[in-house]
């Protein structure tokens, strides 16, 4: 069963766009660092419900279990990754989840 794992995130306001670039860029990369990362998706906030409570980019990445999240999340490029990543930040959420299927 796949799992999902979600991070919505709003960059400091003193961080430029080329760096936010450039940090998305290494989150893009660990893709190829972290074998249990199986997908990487981000994007910014076009809601028109403006519900968005000042967050601004969702990142998505894709695992196999539950257990390939904790094997990332304790990885060292994923650790030295986040902590550069969430020093940039002015507040972050991270939620994992399995997708389900609703049958009607």
């Amino acid at each position: 069963m796949a799992v999902k794992h979600i991070v919505i995130a709003k960059f400091k306001d003193e961080i430029s766009q080329e760096k936010i670039d450039e940090l998305i860029k290494g989150y893009a990369n660990l893709v190829n660092l972290i074998p249990p990362m199986k997908s990487f998706h981000w994007g910014t906030d076009v809601s028109a419900e403006n519900l968005h409570q000042g967050f601004t980019h969702v990142f998505e990445s894709n695992f196999e279990s539950v257990e390939a999240i904790a094997e990332y999340v304790a990885h060292p490029a994923h650790v030295e990754y986040a902590n550069l990543f969430l020093s940039n930040l002015e507040k972050v959420i991270a939620i994992d989840y399995k997708p389900t299927i609703v049958n009607l």
